[in-house]
Formats: C-alpha cells, structure tokens, sequence
C-alpha cells in the first residue's frame, strides 16, 4: 500500500533558522534507511508560503490569492511518499521522522493511505 505523510508545522513556532545540521544529518540517515528498505518513493520539504498560490472555489468563481498567508497557524511543510505493507508500518516511519526532530521542534505528521484500484 502507498501513503502520503503530511508534513504539518506551524511556521511561527519552528526554529529559527529551520533545521541545524545535526537535524539534517539525522534526515540523511534515515532517507537512506527508507531508501534501503524500499519504503520510500519520494520526499522533499516545500519553499516557504511567500512563494505560494492557492486557488479556491466557492459556488463555481475561482479566487487566485498569492502567499504569504500570514493568517497560517499550521502549513504543510513537506511530504513523504511510502510504500508499506501496513498501516502500521507507515505510522512506524513516520513515527520515527517525527523522533528525530527533538523537542524543540513543534510538529505533527498526517498518514494518509492513497485510494488505488484493487
């Protein structure tokens, strides 16, 4: 089964200065881990809401609304694709994605298994 992991954060909180090299140290390690167990199909974080565009819908009228969305408490920051067996083995990763962050990090995932054909 496929799922996508959300990446949620609320910007305000984060460290400033975004992730130390330690941090992404750990992240290297642990993509090359996915990597080696085929679990990961792809990953990458996303630029900042400055550089963002949303598009919304309402009764048929597109609004186009260039970012930055300071009115955000909580963005997607980033995704991961993966490949499991299990739910449970895609929370597991998650899971330890999150671990690496450290405490000074406020942040949540969100697994969502993909909807395919049988």
């Amino acid at each position: 089964m496929r799922s996508m992991v959300l990446i949620r954060l609320d910007p305000a909180l984060a460290p400033e200065g975004g992730p130390d090299e330690a941090l992404m140290s750990q992240m290297g390690e642990l993509i090359e881990e996915m990597t080696k167990a085929g679990v990961l199909l792809d990953t990458a974080g996303f630029r900042s809401t400055e550089e963002s565009t949303r598009i919304q819908q309402s009764k048929g009228v597109q609004t186009v609304i260039d970012g930055p969305f300071t009115e955000s408490k909580e963005i997607i920051g980033g995704y991961c694709l993966l490949q499991t067996r299990t739910k449970e083995e895609a929370v597991e990763w998650a899971s330890r994605f999150l671990r690496i962050h450290g405490p000074e990090w406020e942040i949540g995932v969100e697994v969502r298994e993909i909807d395919e054909p049988a």
